[in-house]
């Protein structure tokens, strides 16, 4: 398991950051954090919740044919941190390979500082929403173009 260089940006940029700067960045993550498309906010099937964060958050993915991975988040404005993790996870991993998100440690965030900052309940939030997209990708990239799971696959 790897952290993706556009991510690991991310991290070193919070593990150099001063206490003081590092709500300052998650804050500026979670105004990076772009809108849902228009037909997601149209039909919401395609989102889950996160059950594990605190306030109604939502994630979808979709995979392209190339295998780069999109990743959608809906989390309302009034949730900073949650929409800050949110931000920091598109920035990091939206446009990458399916094996690059896939080999991102569960526990990636744990050099960041962030557990100086926000409470564990909120950690293990981002830590469940990254397990989330994971296994969304997974089960995407276990299906062939048809829909139909690939041998030896456990489908979704």
């Amino acid at each position: 398991m790897c952290i993706p260089d556009p991510l690991q940006r991310i991290v070193t940029r919070f593990e150099r950051a001063p206490k003081n700067l590092k709500v300052q960045a998650l804050l500026h993550y979670s105004e990076k954090l772009p809108s849902l498309p228009a037909d997601m906010l149209d039909d919401r099937g395609d989102l889950e919740q996160v059950h594990e964060c605190q306030t109604p958050f939502f994630v979808a993915t979709r995979v392209d044919p190339d295998g780069s991975v999109h990743l959608f988040f809906d989390a309302p404005p009034e949730s900073p941190t949650v929409r800050g993790f949110a931000g920091i996870l598109f920035e990091g991993l939206d446009g990458l390979s399916t094996r690059e998100v896939l080999a991102v440690p569960p526990d990636f965030f744990s050099t960041m500082g962030l557990g100086e900052v926000v409470s564990p309940l909120r950690l293990r939030g981002m830590s469940a929403i990254l397990a989330r997209l994971q296994r969304q990708v997974r089960e995407t990239s276990d299906r062939d173009e048809s829909g139909r799971d690939r041998p030896g696959s456990r489908g979704g």
